[in-house]
């Protein structure tokens, strides 16, 4: 059973680290146009979705939302602080690249998720010290990522693959992103309770999950409506049909494919419930599994072209410490 916990995460975490290739796919849209349009699939549709599958027949979200305001309140304030993360996220990318970008962003971010969330909501307890090695490890994974990435700003410093990147305001932008981003799952934890009785186990944080990202969404929507303001890009809501049709579609793909990692995670957690570690954990595992198959994305995108050997070689020995590190909570 927890094999097959494990494997939906893994599966939901290629999604999500997938979900950058058809955003790259978009013609003509200016960053904010295509961002809103993406994030009303990613962060509303989709969830929204998800969230019905543990309404029981004759119930809704609505009642269950209402009848628990305060835990209700708190979900969806924290799902505003990690939309901010997610702005940010969208920025260490910019600077980074999609491999180092979502590595240094998602491994802090699997860190202080893990620990913050139960801290946060009273739940320190379930911070065992299989969980706390683990997220200690995790960092050492990232931290060795980091190196690969110094080292890539020195011997590649002028990569055409990356157009803008800058380690130093990458790396900065990363870490405030990977902070927000952990709210996401202290949402989660903080909507716990959001949940009918007697529905299936696999589907009880889907509410909250919903609740979490309709937060982000409206942080998310403030700003792009912004920008759209700023750069008077209103224009391309208005574009032809055809281009209307190329872009929609690819934001739905990608919107899917995003949302996919905690679908799965909601899912692969119901099958860990026999180990609490690991099910404390799983956030962790989750983001370090993004960061592997990001990084496998970033090859693939030839952003680490040019690099020396050795480079590589680092770079492999973080991901590999960084998947053992996933692991660890249930061989100790």
């Amino acid at each position: 059973m927890i094999l097959i916990g494990l494997l939906i995460i893994a599966l939901g975490a290629f999604c999500q680290s997938s979900s950058y290739v058809p955003i790259k796919k978009i013609k003509s849209w200016n960053w904010e146009s295509f961002w809103l349009v993406q994030g009303i699939f990613a962060w509303l549709v989709f969830p929204l979705a998800g969230a019905l599958l543990a309404v029981p027949e004759g119930e809704s979200l609505i009642r269950l939302f209402t009848s628990n305001p305060e835990a209700s309140l708190a979900t969806i304030g924290y799902g505003a602080l990690w939309g901010i993360g997610g702005l940010t996220f969208g920025l260490s990318m910019r600077y980074l690249g999609v491999a180092l970008g979502q590595s240094i962003s998602l491994g802090t971010c699997a860190a202080l998720g893990t620990i913050l969330a139960p801290v946060f909501t009273g739940h320190a307890a379930d911070i065992k010290t299989s969980v706390i090695i683990g997220v200690v490890v995790t960092l050492v994974g990232i931290a060795i990522i980091g190196v690969a990435g110094s080292m890539k700003a020195k011997t590649a410093g002028n990569d055409s693959t990356v157009k803008e990147f800058n380690f130093t305001k990458g790396i900065s932008v990363a870490l405030l992103a990977a902070f927000m981003s952990a709210c996401f799952n202290i949402g989660l934890y903080a909507g716990a309770q959001l949940h009918f009785e007697n529905v299936n186990p696999l589907f009880t944080t889907l509410p909250a999950t919903f609740l979490v990202t309709f937060g982000g969404f409206v942080t998310n929507a403030a700003y792009c409506l912004y920008q759209n303001q700023r750069n008077s890009s209103w224009s391309d809501y208005a574009a032809k049909p055809s281009l209307w049709l190329n872009n929609l579609m690819l934001c739905a793909l990608a919107g899917v494919l995003w949302y996919s990692q905690f679908f799965g995670l909601a899912i692969g957690k119901g099958f860990l419930e026999e180990s609490p570690a690991l099910y404390t954990f799983a956030f962790c595992i989750l983001m370090a599994l993004n960061v592997t198959f990001s990084n496998v994305w970033g090859i693939i995108l030839k952003e680490w072209k040019g690099c020396s050997g050795k480079t590589i070689a680092v770079l492999i020995v973080g991901l590999a410490v960084l998947i053992i590190s996933s692991f660890l909570p249930q061989i100790i």
